[in-house]
């Protein structure tokens, strides 16, 4: 069972330097570095690492990663999962991240970053309900001390694994993304994530492929489906059976599939393809649910989401 700790629970052991140890093989240890924009979720995705059992240190400062990483080594067990969680808080020690993590993998290790993200608008919004300022507004507004906060972590973003744009995600549906992430399968494969969305509700940030399925007849001008949704067969064989549709899946399927090897290749380790059609409750959610079945099908770890459902 997991255990949440604080960077004060650290205790150093010894006197043994870090440059005297020997570098760790990198199978033995996986190691996952959360950080992202305050209001983001962070606490979350703790919360939801714990879950699948990683040893979970929080607002540890970024001069005590490579010291963590390797008490982490040292202890084993369940330890070898362990995550690092870093907030504004940290950044009173270092403001060093990448160094922090360039640092790790010299040393052997090879940290997931990820960063959790939100628009500045839903960030204002979180703020403004639990009636909190921002850390680093001083006398200024929100919106002032989210400018620059997401300016000290562009480095940050840049370097992540995989983003989480938690703009329209709520606790529940970002704990499940977590858990796909990290829980039960090798760590180190590549995850591919269908999101479904509606282009009205904007582009998902995140998205590494877009695919537009407004091409298809949509089922909203149809009275006996209207209310219903693309993970309904209704729907799902409505919009599979129209004409273009599975040529449409089976043409980024391929797609995807010839591409996955180059992607683990360069280290990649998550893959958001995203599905859109007008509102997404209909054509996309369909398709998403279709292509992700067929990827899973050709042995890829992957899993459909759904951004918009039910936004309506």
């Amino acid at each position: 069972m997991s255990e949440a700790r604080t960077a004060g629970d650290l205790v150093p052991t010894g006197t043994e330097t870090a440059l005297s140890r020997p570098a760790p093989a990198e199978a033995d240890t996986t190691l996952v570095v959360v950080t992202g924009l305050s209001g983001g979720g962070r606490s979350t995705v703790a919360r939801a690492l714990e879950n699948v059992g990683f040893y979970v240190v929080d607002n540890l400062p970024q001069a005590l990663m490579l010291d963590m990483a390797e008490l982490a080594f040292k202890a084993g067990g369940a330890a070898r999962r362990t995550a690092m969680v870093l907030d504004v808080r940290s950044r009173a020690f270092s403001t060093d991240l990448a160094g922090a993590i360039r640092e790790l993998r010299e040393r052997g290790f090879q940290p997931r970053v990820v960063f959790v993200d939100a628009d500045d608008e839903v960030l204002i919004r979180r703020f403004e309900s639990v009636r909190r300022s921002h850390p680093l507004q001083g006398d200024g507004r929100l919106a002032d001390g989210i400018a620059v906060e997401r300016a000290l972590l562009e480095e940050a973003r840049d370097q992540a694994d995989v983003i989480i744009d938690t703009s329209h995600l709520n606790v529940n549906q970002l704990r499940r993304r977590v858990e796909e992430l990290f829980g039960g399968e090798d760590a180190r494969r590549l995850r591919i994530t269908v999101l479904s969305f509606g282009f009205k509700y904007g582009l998902p940030p995140d998205a590494d492929f877009v695919m537009d399925a407004r091409f298809l007849p949509n089922p909203y001008w149809v009275p006996e489906l209207r209310e219903h949704t693309g993970r309904e067969e209704p729907v799902s064989a409505y919009v599979l059976g129209q004409e273009g549709a599975d040529a449409f899946v089976a043409g980024y399927a391929d797609l995807v599939n010839a591409t996955t090897a180059g992607f683990e290749r360069e280290g990649k380790r998550y893959l958001t393809v995203a599905v859109g059609c007008t509102g997404g409750k209909h054509r996309s959610v369909a398709i998403a649910e279709e292509l992700a079945a067929r990827l899973r099908q050709s042995g890829i770890a992957a899993n459909a989401q759904h951004r918009d459902l039910g936004r309506e």
